[in-house]
């Protein structure tokens, strides 16, 4: 029995400490991001535009894109920070 019952329990620890764990932290990290925005921040969105925040709610983020231009994301599509525009 225990030469079943011991390769199981490694394979399991295996996926556990590789796929689990880090999908675990990974996510605390970008829920830690999401409870931290605030308006003036420049962040990345999944489908890659960048912009300042000009206004959130609980489920949506108003990005500045360009002059006069905003568009409204769903805020766990924000993926990080963006660096700040120069010039």
């Amino acid at each position: 029995m225990w030469s079943f019952v011991l390769p199981m329990v490694l394979m399991v620890a295996i996926f556990y400490f590789l796929l689990i764990r880090p999908q675990q932290r990974k996510g605390k990290e970008h829920r830690a991001l999401l409870d931290n925005l605030k308006r003036g921040d420049r962040v990345l969105t999944a489908g890659g535009l960048v912009g300042e925040i000009t206004s959130m709610t609980e489920q949506m983020v108003t990005l500045e894109v360009a002059d006069k231009v905003r568009v409204e994301v769903a805020r766990p599509y924000i993926t990080g920070f963006a660096p700040k525009k120069t010039g």
